[in-house]
């Protein structure tokens, strides 16, 4: 009895393991394989294209935003504070950067442009204008999760 049930296992392996060697696991499926030709397929000598994968985040962590108190005070940039501008200050990227700012609590996003230094705060990424926060819909929250993005001028001048 145990002989008949080992060898029923052994064949129910090697079945098994023969159906999942033929399948490409997950990094080859998205290889193309314009070289193989397959009769009666209507994809024949073309190429499959890779899926598109999303790009990793510059930044991800947590925000927090400031206001009044600074209303008109200079910036990093020179420039006075205006807390109705969409702007931002991280405490490396380049000033002038433009940066998209993701809610990742409701998927909310804006491209704000940094023009200061900060945040001061230990463990904050980034501080965004009161603006910046009302759009992204956490103004009462004080602070949020966020995911930056590094918006290439390019691509906001084909927006434009």
């Amino acid at each position: 009895m145990r002989k008949h049930l080992a060898h029923g296992l052994a064949i129910i392996l090697s079945v098994v393991s023969l159906g999942a060697a033929q399948r490409p696991n997950s990094s080859e499926s998205g290889k193309t394989q314009s070289s193989e030709k397959q009769p009666g397929s209507s994809m024949a000598g073309k190429s499959k294209k890779p899926k598109s994968q999303k790009a990793s985040p510059y930044q991800v962590g947590t925000a927090s935003w400031y206001g009044s108190y600074f209303q008109g005070k200079p910036t990093a940039s020179g420039e006075p504070y205006n807390m109705y501008d969409l702007t931002a200050a991280h405490p490396e990227l380049p000033l002038g950067t433009l940066v998209k700012v993701t809610n990742l609590r409701n998927g909310r996003s804006v491209v704000v442009r940094i023009n200061d230094r900060g945040p001061v705060v230990p463990g904050r990424i980034i501080d965004v204008s009161y603006n910046t926060a009302r759009t992204l819909d956490f103004k009462a929250r004080g602070i949020q999760r966020v995911r930056l993005d590094i918006v290439p001028p390019t691509v906001m001048a084909s927006l434009q």
